[in-house]
Protein backbone atom coordinates (compact mmCIF):
# COMPACT_ATOMS: atom_id res chain seq x y z
CA UNK A 1 0.00 0.00 0.00
CA UNK A 2 1.28 3.68 -0.63
CA UNK A 3 0.53 5.85 2.48
CA UNK A 4 2.27 8.83 3.74
CA UNK A 5 3.20 7.67 8.02
CA UNK A 6 3.85 10.43 9.95
CA UNK A 7 5.45 9.40 13.36
CA UNK A 8 5.05 11.92 15.84
CA UNK A 9 7.30 11.93 19.41
CA UNK A 10 5.47 13.87 21.82
CA UNK A 11 6.62 16.22 23.78
CA UNK A 12 7.24 19.55 25.28
CA UNK A 13 6.46 22.33 22.70
CA UNK A 14 8.09 25.23 24.56
CA UNK A 15 10.84 23.38 25.25
CA UNK A 16 11.21 21.87 21.75
CA UNK A 17 10.91 17.87 22.11
CA UNK A 18 8.33 17.93 19.84
CA UNK A 19 9.26 16.20 16.70
CA UNK A 20 7.68 14.86 13.67
CA UNK A 21 9.18 12.68 10.63
CA UNK A 22 7.43 11.04 7.45
CA UNK A 23 8.00 8.18 5.29
CA UNK A 24 6.43 7.75 2.01
CA UNK A 25 5.69 3.98 1.67
CA UNK A 26 6.80 1.54 0.29
CA UNK A 27 10.21 4.13 -0.20
CA UNK A 28 12.03 4.01 3.15
CA UNK A 29 13.36 7.47 2.39
CA UNK A 30 12.39 10.34 4.50
CA UNK A 31 9.69 12.66 3.20
CA UNK A 32 9.94 15.42 5.59
CA UNK A 33 11.07 15.98 9.36
CA UNK A 34 9.79 18.78 11.52
CA UNK A 35 9.54 20.32 14.72
CA UNK A 36 6.19 21.72 15.47
CA UNK A 37 2.71 20.82 15.25
CA UNK A 38 1.36 22.78 12.41
CA UNK A 39 3.79 21.24 10.07
CA UNK A 40 3.30 18.04 10.89
CA UNK A 41 -0.55 18.70 9.82
CA UNK A 42 0.51 20.29 6.81
CA UNK A 43 2.53 17.05 5.67
CA UNK A 44 -0.62 14.67 6.25
CA UNK A 45 -3.15 17.07 4.57
CA UNK A 46 -0.95 17.21 1.95
CA UNK A 47 -1.47 13.39 1.36
CA UNK A 48 -5.06 13.88 1.97
CA UNK A 49 -6.24 16.55 0.16
CA UNK A 50 -4.60 14.56 -2.96
CA UNK A 51 -6.91 11.70 -2.35
CA UNK A 52 -4.07 9.46 -0.68
CA UNK A 53 -4.04 7.20 2.37
CA UNK A 54 -1.96 8.96 4.97
CA UNK A 55 -1.23 7.71 9.09
CA UNK A 56 -0.27 9.33 12.07
CA UNK A 57 1.21 7.63 15.21
CA UNK A 58 2.00 8.85 18.20
CA UNK A 59 4.79 8.04 20.80
CA UNK A 60 2.37 8.34 23.20
CA UNK A 61 0.26 5.94 25.57
CA UNK A 62 -2.98 6.31 23.60
CA UNK A 63 -5.24 3.83 25.07
CA UNK A 64 -5.53 2.47 28.39
CA UNK A 65 -7.33 -0.35 30.38
CA UNK A 66 -10.41 -0.22 31.75
CA UNK A 67 -11.41 -3.52 34.45
CA UNK A 68 -14.79 -4.54 34.05
CA UNK A 69 -17.62 -2.69 36.31
CA UNK A 70 -19.84 -5.59 36.50
CA UNK A 71 -17.95 -6.53 39.87
CA UNK A 72 -17.72 -4.33 43.07
CA UNK A 73 -13.59 -5.80 43.07
CA UNK A 74 -12.83 -4.68 39.79
CA UNK A 75 -11.45 -1.67 41.15
CA UNK A 76 -8.34 -3.58 42.37
CA UNK A 77 -7.27 -3.75 38.54
CA UNK A 78 -7.27 -0.33 37.80
CA UNK A 79 -3.66 1.65 36.61
CA UNK A 80 -2.24 -1.87 35.74
CA UNK A 81 0.35 -2.12 32.90
CA UNK A 82 -1.57 -2.94 29.37
CA UNK A 83 -0.33 -6.78 28.11
CA UNK A 84 3.06 -6.37 26.21
CA UNK A 85 4.03 -3.24 27.97
CA UNK A 86 6.31 -5.04 30.19
CA UNK A 87 8.04 -2.50 32.55
CA UNK A 88 7.04 0.80 30.35
CA UNK A 89 3.31 0.64 31.84
CA UNK A 90 1.05 3.62 30.90
CA UNK A 91 0.41 4.33 34.50
CA UNK A 92 4.16 4.69 35.17
CA UNK A 93 5.61 8.52 36.18
CA UNK A 94 7.17 8.50 32.26
CA UNK A 95 3.93 7.10 30.93
CA UNK A 96 1.06 8.78 32.80
CA UNK A 97 3.29 12.14 31.55
CA UNK A 98 3.30 11.05 27.88
CA UNK A 99 -0.36 10.14 28.18
CA UNK A 100 -1.37 13.29 29.44
CA UNK A 101 0.78 15.75 26.96
CA UNK A 102 0.09 12.95 24.14
CA UNK A 103 -3.70 13.49 24.23
CA UNK A 104 -4.10 17.44 24.49
CA UNK A 105 -1.30 17.44 21.47
CA UNK A 106 -3.66 14.45 19.67
CA UNK A 107 -6.80 16.60 20.21
CA UNK A 108 -4.59 19.86 18.70
CA UNK A 109 -3.34 17.89 15.58
CA UNK A 110 -6.43 16.54 14.75
CA UNK A 111 -8.72 19.28 15.39
CA UNK A 112 -6.41 21.71 12.97
CA UNK A 113 -6.40 18.93 10.74
CA UNK A 114 -10.46 18.59 10.30
CA UNK A 115 -10.45 22.11 9.76
CA UNK A 116 -7.33 21.78 6.92
CA UNK A 117 -9.14 18.76 5.10
CA UNK A 118 -12.86 18.71 5.58
CA UNK A 119 -14.80 15.59 5.77
CA UNK A 120 -11.44 13.62 6.33
CA UNK A 121 -12.78 9.83 7.52
CA UNK A 122 -10.63 8.35 10.40
CA UNK A 123 -10.34 5.22 11.71
CA UNK A 124 -8.02 2.93 14.61
CA UNK A 125 -8.86 -0.05 12.63
CA UNK A 126 -6.05 -1.22 10.29
CA UNK A 127 -8.73 -3.26 8.74
CA UNK A 128 -10.99 -0.66 7.75
CA UNK A 129 -8.27 1.75 6.54
CA UNK A 130 -6.91 -0.75 4.02
CA UNK A 131 -10.14 -1.43 2.62
CA UNK A 132 -11.13 -0.03 -0.63
CA UNK A 133 -13.47 2.77 -0.07
CA UNK A 134 -12.37 2.78 3.85
CA UNK A 135 -11.35 5.78 5.96
CA UNK A 136 -7.98 7.47 4.70
CA UNK A 137 -6.39 8.47 7.78
CA UNK A 138 -5.05 5.48 10.24
CA UNK A 139 -4.65 6.94 13.91
CA UNK A 140 -1.65 4.49 15.76
CA UNK A 141 0.43 4.23 18.50
CA UNK A 142 4.27 3.67 18.38
CA UNK A 143 6.25 2.39 21.56
CA UNK A 144 9.48 3.64 21.25
CA UNK A 145 11.25 2.53 24.15
CA UNK A 146 14.69 0.24 25.86
CA UNK A 147 16.02 -2.28 22.82
CA UNK A 148 14.03 -0.38 19.92
CA UNK A 149 15.04 2.88 20.93
CA UNK A 150 17.00 4.78 17.56
CA UNK A 151 20.92 4.07 17.39
CA UNK A 152 22.28 7.21 19.50
CA UNK A 153 23.60 10.19 17.47
CA UNK A 154 25.41 13.59 17.74
CA UNK A 155 21.45 14.59 16.27
CA UNK A 156 18.18 15.69 17.40
CA UNK A 157 16.73 12.36 19.95
CA UNK A 158 13.48 13.23 19.16
CA UNK A 159 13.50 13.77 16.04
CA UNK A 160 15.11 10.06 15.72
CA UNK A 161 12.51 8.99 18.09
CA UNK A 162 9.89 10.38 15.43
CA UNK A 163 11.36 8.62 12.57
CA UNK A 164 11.82 5.35 14.58
CA UNK A 165 7.96 5.40 14.96
CA UNK A 166 7.22 6.21 11.67
CA UNK A 167 9.45 3.14 10.28
CA UNK A 168 7.61 1.16 13.19
CA UNK A 169 4.32 1.14 11.19
CA UNK A 170 6.07 1.89 7.85
CA UNK A 171 7.22 -1.47 8.18
CA UNK A 172 4.34 -3.82 9.06
CA UNK A 173 2.16 -2.51 6.40
CA UNK A 174 2.68 -5.42 3.92
CA UNK A 175 0.66 -7.10 6.58
CA UNK A 176 -2.39 -5.67 5.76
CA UNK A 177 -5.13 -5.91 5.54
CA UNK A 178 -3.93 -7.60 9.24
CA UNK A 179 -1.55 -6.06 11.46
CA UNK A 180 -0.95 -7.44 14.85
CA UNK A 181 -0.48 -5.22 18.00
CA UNK A 182 2.31 -5.54 20.40
CA UNK A 183 0.18 -4.12 23.31
CA UNK A 184 -3.62 -4.59 24.16
CA UNK A 185 -5.91 -3.48 27.28
CA UNK A 186 -7.13 -7.37 27.46
CA UNK A 187 -8.23 -8.97 29.38
CA UNK A 188 -9.38 -5.42 30.23
CA UNK A 189 -11.63 -3.32 28.50
CA UNK A 190 -9.57 -0.51 26.17
CA UNK A 191 -10.73 2.64 26.20
CA UNK A 192 -9.70 4.47 23.13
CA UNK A 193 -7.72 7.49 23.94
CA UNK A 194 -7.11 8.20 19.64
CA UNK A 195 -10.65 7.45 18.97
CA UNK A 196 -12.16 9.87 21.65
CA UNK A 197 -9.62 12.36 20.20
CA UNK A 198 -10.95 12.30 16.65
CA UNK A 199 -14.57 12.75 17.91
CA UNK A 200 -13.71 15.42 20.00
CA UNK A 201 -12.23 16.98 17.11
CA UNK A 202 -15.04 16.66 14.75
CA UNK A 203 -13.52 13.63 12.61
CA UNK A 204 -15.89 10.91 11.08
CA UNK A 205 -14.80 7.98 12.93
CA UNK A 206 -16.78 5.07 13.47
CA UNK A 207 -18.30 5.59 17.26
CA UNK A 208 -17.68 1.71 18.41
CA UNK A 209 -14.24 2.45 18.20
CA UNK A 210 -14.00 4.17 21.79
CA UNK A 211 -14.03 0.99 23.16
CA UNK A 212 -11.52 -1.32 20.63
CA UNK A 213 -8.07 -1.20 21.25
CA UNK A 214 -5.76 1.13 19.74
CA UNK A 215 -2.53 -0.50 16.94
CA UNK A 216 0.11 -0.23 19.05
CA UNK A 217 3.61 -0.61 17.19
CA UNK A 218 6.71 -1.58 19.15
CA UNK A 219 9.70 -0.14 17.33
CA UNK A 220 11.91 -2.76 16.81
CA UNK A 221 16.00 -2.67 17.34
CA UNK A 222 17.98 -0.79 14.88
CA UNK A 223 20.51 -2.90 12.89
CA UNK A 224 24.27 -1.44 13.78
CA UNK A 225 26.26 -1.18 10.72
CA UNK A 226 29.65 1.25 9.50
CA UNK A 227 28.50 4.78 8.80
CA UNK A 228 28.64 5.96 5.20
CA UNK A 229 31.06 8.77 4.38
CA UNK A 230 27.64 11.23 4.39
CA UNK A 231 26.71 10.42 8.02
CA UNK A 232 23.86 8.11 7.37
CA UNK A 233 23.88 4.72 8.79
CA UNK A 234 23.38 1.51 5.96
CA UNK A 235 21.05 -1.48 6.21
CA UNK A 236 18.10 -2.38 3.85
CA UNK A 237 14.38 -2.36 5.14
CA UNK A 238 12.35 -0.43 6.98
CA UNK A 239 14.04 -1.02 9.97
CA UNK A 240 16.91 1.03 9.73
CA UNK A 241 17.44 3.64 11.07
CA UNK A 242 18.90 7.32 10.29
CA UNK A 243 20.57 10.43 11.96
CA UNK A 244 18.56 13.32 12.01
CA UNK A 245 18.67 15.55 8.87
CA UNK A 246 17.65 19.36 8.84
CA UNK A 247 13.84 19.48 8.41
CA UNK A 248 12.75 19.10 4.21
CA UNK A 249 10.27 22.01 3.06
CA UNK A 250 6.52 21.22 3.55
CA UNK A 251 4.39 23.88 1.39
CA UNK A 252 0.73 25.02 2.84
CA UNK A 253 -2.13 23.32 1.95
CA UNK A 254 -4.84 24.86 0.84
CA UNK A 255 -8.12 22.46 0.43
CA UNK A 256 -10.68 22.65 -2.32
CA UNK A 257 -13.97 24.29 -0.78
Amino acid sequence: MEARVVGVDIGSVARGRFAWAAIDAPAPSLAGQGSDPETAVQTLAERLAAGGRAALVLEAPMSVPVPAADRADGWAALGRARTGEGNRAWSAGAGAGALATGIAQAGWLLARLAGTVPGVRATTRPDRWAAPHGPRLLLAEALVSGAGKPVPTAGDPHAADAEAAARALAGRLPGLPRIATDVECAPHGSLNLLAAAALWAGMDLPADELRTDVLVLRARPARTQPRESGGRATGDGPERTYRSQPPLPIRSIVPDS
